[in-house]
């Protein structure tokens, strides 16, 4: 069994690259392999209102960009490079993950996590919706080993979310700095928008350790 650490927030569309990468290359070049995935929190907007953030103000204010769609374009079409239908200009607002995260971690338990991290990524890219919303979460959850109010309560909960944020503390002083960051058994780690190629790589380089 292989394990793997992944380092994301959900509102991230690196991420959303990074997580359907690893889950191709996974499939299409190691069928044989059982990955044994444990999900890590990074909080990249811990202050985001309950509303969310309109993107195009937030690239505006926080770096400058006025132009969004060439913004939107490199992970886009990285996206696109690997299959995957990712269209930035659908979903505009940027909301708090400190909810969807608890759920995440408490999935663990469930042996649901990687599935039901996948589930609210895409609930978010790809079906435009508020992943802050307690109902929306209990909504995909249902669908990975919670009750609605079992997975409402963990969203609602102000000391899951603290714990989310002291798990996103021990990440950053771990030394995590970008996302997605993966880590294989413990030895190889690689971050950012990385390539199908180079994921496999790391793969296959931890595979050798059992050799």
């Amino acid at each position: 069994m292989l394990r793997i650490d992944l380092y994301t927030d959900i509102t991230c569309p690196w991420c959303f690259v990074g997580l359907h990468r690893l889950d191709k290359v996974l499939q299409e070049r190691f069928p044989g392999v059982v990955a044994d995935i444990h999900h890590h929190p990074v909080l990249l907007l811990p202050d985001a209102p309950a509303a969310g953030l309109f993107i195009p103000d937030l690239l505006r204010a926080r770096y400058g960009v006025t132009d969004v769609k060439s913004a939107f374009a490199r992970p886009e079409a990285e996206a696109h490079a690997s299959g995957f239908n990712l269209d930035l200009n659908r979903q505009l607002y940027a909301y708090p993950t400190q909810a969807a995260h608890a759920i995440i971690l408490a999935a663990r338990e469930c042996g649901t996590q990687h599935q039901l991290a996948v589930a609210i990524t895409d609930a978010y890219f790809l079906a435009v919706r508020n992943i802050a919303d307690a109902e929306i979460l209990a909504d995909v959850a249902a669908a990975y080993g919670f009750s609605r109010d079992e997975a409402r309560t963990i969203a609602l909960a102000p000391t899951c979310h603290n714990q989310i944020e002291q798990e996103a503390a021990n990440a950053t002083a771990a030394g995590v700095r970008s996302v997605p960051h993966f880590i294989f058994e413990n030895r190889f780690a690689i971050n950012g928008a990385r390539s199908e190629d180079e994921i496999a790589a790391a793969i296959d380089n931890a595979l050798h350790l059992f050799c």
